[in-house]
C-alpha cells in the first residue's frame, strides 16, 4: 500500500481531520465487490494521488461503527474495480 494510502489509514484510526469533503461519506458498494452489509456501514475515504489536482481513483473503504474503530477496511486504486483489505 503506498504511503499515501498509509497517511489516509492513519487519519481515519485518527477520526481526521480529511483533507475532501466527500471523506467519511457512505460507500453503497454497488459493484457488489466487498461482503454485503446494510446502507450506512462502509465509508469512504480519498488517497491523495501525488500529480493529480482532483480527488483520482485511490480510496479507503473502511466499514463498522465507530468509525475511528472500523471492523475492516479495503484499499482500492482503480477507483472501486478491485478492493484489497488492509491488514493491520
Amino acid at each position: 500500500m503506498p504511503r499515501q494510502a498509509q497517511d489516509t489509514h492513519r487519519l481515519i484510526l485518527a477520526g481526521g481531520p480529511f483533507p475532501y469533503d466527500k471523506d467519511g461519506t457512505v460507500f453503497f458498494n454497488r459493484e457488489r465487490l466487498l461482503p454485503a452489509k446494510p446502507r450506512g456501514h462502509y465509508r469512504e475515504y480519498t488517497v491523495r494521488t501525488p500529480g493529480v489536482r482532483h480527488r483520482g481513483a485511490r480510496r479507503i473503504v473502511c466499514g463498522g461503527q465507530p468509525p475511528t474503530k472500523p471492523e475492516v477496511c479495503y484499499y482500492t486504486d482503480d477507483h472501486y474495480a478491485s478492493f484489497r483489505r488492509i491488514i493491520e
